[in-house]
């Protein structure tokens, strides 16, 4: 029997980006595997209860690793999966959010294009299921020290989403799309968004409305800073946001790190 919290989640996973159109549209460019997004997390996730009114957003998938034979990341001076580990150490001191940074020691995932394959495969069946989806990734990697870049890893969570929210995806249809061209395709799509809007860097979110210029975020920010942003393309939008009870957001979510819930915590004492 599912208990009042998970039939709340449920509730949400339907309704979780299909907000109203009336207020500011967000496109969000990440990658399950990018730790700065999940760095990222209580101030996307604070951001989007207390605007949900207010808000439509999309995930694009970026494709931050294609392989380690292809990628190098002269910013954290990242070639090879050990050198990746400090730089999540980092990701991890500078926001309080947890991450299994040994991964890259001892399972180090060969690819984010896997990961990326398998949020869009989700999305042909649901975009609410495939934001569900893609932080049950994060959590699986960051949290747990799992491997997203194996199709094991990636089948076992879409089982656990069928399984907490029943009849929000069909298994064997995402196992299909996932080892077939269907969310290759999917993917390729959002790959050649990032490439024409020269996203190199992720969380990267664009914030418009039908009225105002659109406005550029890149990287981890303070949520004061999303707060400016939405307040230049949408004067007078957060007045209107809804305030954060405790045990309501907890509902919310479903679940929540420690860092996400201080971030609430302190957001209830503004």
């Amino acid at each position: 029997m599912k208990t009042e919290q998970q039939n709340e989640a449920a509730r949400n996973i339907e309704q979780n980006g299909q907000n109203k159109a009336d207020g500011v549209e967000i496109i969000f460019y990440t990658d399950p595997l990018c730790c700065w997004s999940w760095a990222f997390e209580p101030q996307w996730r604070r951001l989007q209860y207390e605007l949900y009114e207010h808000l439509v957003f999309r995930n694009v998938m970026t494709g931050l690793l294609p392989s380690w034979k292809q990628y190098n990341d002269p910013v954290y001076s990242v070639s090879r999966p050990q050198q990746m580990g400090p730089v999540w150490l980092q990701a991890s001191e500078a926001s309080g959010m947890p991450m299994q940074h040994k991964i890259w020691v001892t399972d180090p995932p060969a690819s984010s294009y896997p990961a990326c394959i398998a949020i869009k495969s989700i999305e042909l069946q649901s975009r609410p299921a495939a934001n569900r989806y893609l932080r049950m990734l994060r959590e699986a990697v960051m949290l747990q020290g799992q491997n997203i870049a194996k199709q094991e890893v990636l089948v076992q969570v879409a089982e656990k989403l069928s399984t907490d929210y029943p009849g929000v995806i069909d298994v064997e249809r995402f196992t299909t799309d996932l080892t077939s061209d269907h969310g290759l395709e999917a993917f390729r799509g959002d790959w050649q968004e990032s490439q024409n809007r020269n996203i190199s860097r992720t969380p990267t979110l664009i914030m418009r409305t039908n009225n105002k210029p659109a406005i550029i975020l890149t990287g981890y920010r303070p949520y004061e800073v999303l707060v400016q942003a939405i307040e230049q393309v949408a004067p007078g939008l957060y007045r209107d946001h809804k305030k954060v009870e405790p045990a309501d957001y907890k509902r919310f979510w479903g679940g929540l790190t420690d860092r996400e819930l201080a971030e609430i915590y302190r957001s209830s004492k503004e």
